[in-house]
């Protein structure tokens, strides 16, 4: 039973669909724990990184249609100094994390996003430009296509030549381009201290004074190309089923950005996604977020034709939970 697999703690949203039947879906716990508001299936809630799959996607937009190419540099697109950054650097190194450039948060080195704001205040992060002092001034990690090595800060540039190529902010062309034509009314980048309606609070654990405090002060105050969109786990559903079906990209650009470019072992990566071997040559693939406060995992089983969206708004390990759901979902042959 899938119930079974799910943690007793849990606290956040669990949705398995298969096509139009949803084998299981369950909320726990609070979106606003003072006033003991309960979280539901229309909760939006923080996905942290999982929002690079949504920039890639509008990338790949804007390269079907001629307005962008994989091999256009950051030096010819964005008028800058970069400094010690080698401007060569291409979008395609960018998508996937190949790019070596520096990395404004480096989870091989840092251990808690929270790290970032000591020195440089959260509150001053509303886009992606916001984030530029923090990585500017840094050499690069590695010679640009070297190798694979996960990276935040290429995806906030991934975000400025959205808006350099568009017009618009990144989270407009978005909105424009992805969340509505896919039916995601309820996904978008917000302001904490503007949130809408439906918005669950992420709590993080204060081991000394054992209690729950928000994670205000631990991430961006508006979400960027590295990621920070809210949304509900029906709203990713519903992007699976606009990928998968073709209504965002072509069915030539969709199978490319789903084929593996980089990475290696457990940890192959598409276009902006990640995948997970899963029989002799294929992968399924998944995108994934972690913050203070905030874990989510979403993965779509090809064979089974099963999406599985799992996440907390108290930073619970969805991970363990998706590794034994899908175990259960393999043993059954569902």
């Amino acid at each position: 039973m899938l119930q079974n697999r799910v943690d007793a703690d849990f606290q956040g949203c669990i949705s398995i669909r298969q096509g139009k039947t949803v084998l299981f879906q369950e909320a726990r716990g609070y979106s606003d724990l003072p006033n003991q508001t309960p979280n539901t299936a229309e909760t939006r809630f923080a996905t942290a990184s999982a929002g690079k799959v949504f920039v890639a996607v509008g990338i790949l937009q804007l390269i079907e249609k001629g307005q962008l190419h994989f091999e256009d540099t950051i030096g010819t697109l964005l008028a800058m100094d970069w400094r010690q950054i080698d401007p060569g650097i291409t979008v395609r190194q960018l998508l996937t994390h190949t790019s070596g450039i520096p990395d404004y948060f480096d989870e091989s080195v840092m251990d808690e996003y929270a790290e970032l704001w000591r020195d440089y205040p959260n509150y001053k992060i509303r886009s992606n430009a916001d984030l530029l002092p923090l990585f500017l001034e840094k050499p690069m990690l590695y010679p640009k296509g070297e190798r694979f090595q996960y990276n935040n800060t290429g995806f906030v540039v991934l975000g400025l030549i959205l808006e350099k190529v568009s017009g618009v902010p990144f989270d407009v062309f978005l909105m424009e381009h992805v969340f509505l034509p896919a039916g995601m009314n309820s996904t978008g980048y917000y302001e904490l201290d503007r949130l809408p309606a439906r918005c669950a609070n992420s709590y993080i654990w204060d081991e000394t004074r054992q209690e729950y405090y928000t994670n205000i002060y631990s991430v961006d105050v508006k979400g960027t190309g590295a990621g920070g969109a809210f949304t509900t786990v029906g709203d990713i559903e519903r992007f699976w089923s606009a990928l998968l079906s073709h209504r965002l990209l072509s069915q030539e650009m969709t199978l490319q950005m789903l084929s593996r470019h980089s990475g290696a072992g457990n940890s192959n990566y598409g276009y902006g996604i990640w995948l997970k071997k899963d029989g002799e040559n294929g992968y399924s693939p998944y995108f994934q977020g972690s913050d203070p406060g905030v874990s989510f995992v979403s993965a779509f089983l090809p064979r089974q034709g099963i999406s599985i969206t799992m996440v907390s708004n108290f930073g619970n390990d969805v991970w363990s939970i998706m590794r034994k759901v899908r175990a259960e979902l393999d043993s059954t042959g569902s």
